[in-house]
């Protein structure tokens, strides 16, 4: 299984991002997935998740209204929409795969992809 996420880079305060992460070795389509960060000195937090057809997000309270998390299960992407950046949202962001229902909880995720730094400048 690998899941690789992309799309991060330096963007000022205000600016937006798209994350993507691609996947393989797996069936796309059966898998909830979920999308955490981790900022330096900090532990790894819960961004947002998305069941595996979609019809059901969940958000951190810190990004709701200001991310959109989607998938595309024809294309076996994930995508994290970052508008309204903030330094606060500098960090290196993962995502994550698990078969069970959407979760929070990091460490109930069974596969977990490559990260991408977002750096976001005042």
């Amino acid at each position: 299984v690998q899941l690789q996420a992309s799309g991060g880079g330096l963007v000022q305060a205000g600016g937006s991002l798209r994350l993507s992460c691609a996947a393989s070795g797996l069936t796309f389509s059966r898998y909830h997935m979920g999308w955490f960060r981790q900022a330096p000195g900090k532990e790894r937090e819960f961004v947002s998740t998305i069941s595996w057809g979609g019809a059901s997000t969940l958000y951190a309270d810190s990004v709701k209204g200001r991310f959109t998390v989607s998938r595309d299960n024809a294309r076996n992407t994930m995508y994290l929409q970052m508008n309204s950046l903030k330094p606060e949202d500098t960090a290196v962001y993962y995502c994550a795969a698990r078969l069970t229902q959407p979760t929070m909880h990091s460490y109930e995720y069974s596969y977990w992809g490559q990260e991408t730094l977002v750096t976001v400048s005042s």
